[in-house]
């Protein structure tokens, strides 16, 4: 239920948080990470990820959820919607 609505809002304002992503140094390239080396998050880099993630809840307030406690767990979520490789891209 909680996957459903996380998607439904990050499809919605996924060119917003994109746009606005790019401004955020080396937002995307950090959330890509995992998606796109396979290589894990370190405590460090999730902590970067939670202060962008808590900056663009501002703009979409869904976002809030993955910077909570336990947030982290559904950053592969955000990732997989917001992938911009059309053949991995889920639709």
């Amino acid at each position: 239920m909680i996957r459903i609505f996380l998607k439904e809002q990050i499809l919605k304002n996924r060119a917003l948080i994109i746009k606005e992503g790019k401004y955020l140094q080396g937002f995307m390239l950090l959330l890509m990470k995992q998606r796109n080396s396979g290589a894990k998050w370190t405590l460090e880099e999730k902590t970067q990820l939670k202060a962008h993630l808590k900056h663009l809840s501002l703009y979409v307030p869904a976002l809030i959820i993955f910077a909570l406690p336990l947030g982290s767990l559904l950053i592969p979520i955000l990732t997989e919607i917001l992938d911009r490789r059309e053949k991995d891209r889920i639709k």
